[in-house]
């Protein structure tokens, strides 16, 4: 699943993301923007948190 994040956000951006965190938060904006559901945004966050990843937001609210 790692893998696929990745070339999402490679094939959109032209660049790897800089950290897990970075790549979190691209899909965290897509989930806001309505272009992923609840379902497919709950399974990416767990994923990518099980590898270390934090959201932006959580550092905002911790």
């Amino acid at each position: 699943m790692l893998n696929k994040l990745l070339d999402t956000f490679e094939t959109e951006h032209k660049y790897a993301p800089l950290t897990l965190d970075h790549l979190l938060d691209f899909y965290q904006k897509k989930y806001i923007q309505g272009k992923i559901d609840i379902r497919r945004y709950y399974e990416i966050y767990q994923c990518l948190h099980q590898q270390g990843a934090v959201s932006s937001h959580e550092y905002l609210y911790s």
